[in-house]
């Protein structure tokens, strides 16, 4: 997509043919993405990872990080050429042990040329030496690395790697992940998964995190700044790390207030959506200006912003309920978002029918009701919502309002029951909103292709009669608002890039 090759007349065309060894012929490069059709250039074609090591060594005081990663990765088709995405600058790359030539192309292709072609369904490491400070890099007119005054922060959605390792970067491509981390004494070093040693020496401290679980790459996160980390077990034995940036100021008694009850509350999912997906828990509260939050598997990121206005349960309910609705099982595509979004939106209803500040299905009547029929909220299909429209309010309010309609038509037994099986089916896997809606009808016995079109789909309100068929305001008088709305509603911003 980022370049052509023209060979004006048969023998261009032949004498390119006589430079290729035949040793290549019929070796192609990998697309310089996967085909998303939201976002075309994301991720690579051609291969497969496994598992990324990445050894990194930051500097909080310049923004620089230096580091090595180590891709492992099978081929899916004959490869000449094959790119990672990646900003950095790059100093060396070897493909299975050889030293490859490499170069750039369009907002964040790294093109790479192994030394010999590698054929379909071959084992392939490749290493790549990179040094660069994240905070200087732009792509698409925006940054996905937040620098801090103690440090740096790699989080966002859909992208956030290229910034500070290189990668297949899109969520169809999980793979499990050791992080190591140098950073000056006093300063902490935050990943996913289990922290598995930390040593000191000459001044430097080494952290290492683990995630041994299949992780999408906008799922990876770094932060590096001062913290304080606390440490415990949830009741179900998952060990827990959140960590609090030194210097949140006036958030910091509510941060920890809220997110201190992340064992608890993902103990309380997992009464919706089955057992805990990971080995890992907990989340971390950075310094950062940005105003969302983030469901980077098994250690959420929040921004102090969330806390605000006091402590707030309800966004950590939506990033833990992500560990299953976005983590566990993700998306096929882009497009696919309402399986995220419209899910981790419903864990914050049901979680406001646990606190008693409104019922499900009072916060379905109110987001109903309160939006006219000429609002622009409607226009939007959470179902397949468009690239501009991928974080809009209503893939949340409407994606939870369809959800609501569902349980509904099918009952409760029916919709719990799809709620805990479908992150079993496609655990560790990805799924699209096509796949749910046979898995509903499945579990259901009832057709329900109506029922999606008009709830996820028609760029329209639903009109009352439908609304009444699914038991959503079956009255036409206005709605009070649940108790529980502002705290839900401070979670509306959550994925808005930090530029």
């Amino acid at each position: 997509m980022h370049r052509r090759l023209i060979a004006p007349g048969a023998l261009a065309a032949a004498s390119l043919m006589l430079a290729i060894p035949a040793s290549a012929a019929g070796f192609s490069p990998g697309a310089p993405g996967v085909g998303d059709p939201y976002y075309p250039d994301y991720g690579n074609g051609g291969y497969d990872v496994s598992h990324y090591d990445l050894r990194l060594k930051y500097q909080p005081a310049t923004d620089e990080l230096e580091g090595t990663a180590t891709l492992l990765a099978r081929t899916t088709q004959d490869l000449s050429r094959f790119d990672l995405d990646f900003l950095l600058d790059v100093s060396e790359v070897r493909v299975n042990g050889a030293k490859a030539s490499f170069a750039t192309s369009g907002e964040h292709e790294l093109e790479i040329t192994p030394k010999s072609p590698l054929a379909k369904g071959t084992s392939v490491t490749v290493v790549v030496r990179y040094r660069g400070v994240p905070s200087s890099k732009q792509a698409y007119g925006f940054t996905s690395w937040h620098r801090t005054a103690d440090g740096g922060v790699g989080a966002n959605e859909p992208e956030a790697a290229w910034w500070w390792f290189p990668s297949n970067d899109h969520p169809l491509d999980k793979a499990t992940y050791d992080v190591s981390v140098l950073v000056p004494d006093g300063t902490q070093a935050i990943s996913n998964g289990t922290l598995q040693s930390t040593s000191s020496r000459l001044g430097w401290t080494r952290w290492n995190w683990r995630s041994d679980k299949p992780q999408a790459t906008y799922l990876a996160t770094l932060a590096v700044g001062r913290f304080d980390l606390s440490t415990g077990t949830t009741d179900s034995g998952i060990p827990v790390v959140n960590a609090y940036s030194k210097d949140l100021g006036a958030n910091a008694g509510a941060a920890r207030a809220s997110v201190e009850r992340t064992g608890e509350i993902a103990d309380w999912l997992s009464g919706y959506f089955g057992p805990y997906p990971f080995d890992a828990l907990g989340g971390y509260v950075p310094n950062t200006n940005t105003g969302y939050a983030l469901e980077t598997q098994t250690r959420p990121f929040y921004s102090p912003r969330q806390f605000a206005n006091g402590s707030n349960t309800s966004v950590v309910v939506h990033e833990l309920a992500h560990q299953w609705y976005g983590d566990l099982v993700s998306v096929s595509g882009w497009k696919d978002i309402w399986i995220n979004e419209g899910f981790a939106r419903y864990a914050q209803w049901l979680w406001s029918e646990h606190e008693n500040e409104g019922t499900a299905q009072e916060l379905a009547d109110y987001v109903y009701s309160s939006h006219p029929a000429d609002d622009p909220f409607w226009t939007v299909r959470p179902g397949d919502p468009g690239p501009e429209n991928q974080f809009d309010i209503a893939v949340y309010d409407r994606g939870a309002l369809a959800l609501q309609a569902l349980r509904n038509e099918i009952g409760d037994d029916a919709f719990f029951a799809v709620l805990k099986g479908w992150p079993q089916k496609y655990a560790y896997g990805n799924a699209s909103v096509a796949d749910f809606q046979r898995y509903a009808e499945e579990v259901s016995g009832q057709p329900l292709a109506g029922l999606f079109d008009t709830w996820l789909f028609q760029p329209s309100k639903p009109a009352a009669p439908a609304a009444r068929g699914a038991s959503i305001a079956r009255t036409a008088e206005s709605h009070a608002q649940p108790r529980s709305w502002r705290k839900i509603a401070a979670t509306n911003d959550v994925h808005e890039h930090g530029e």
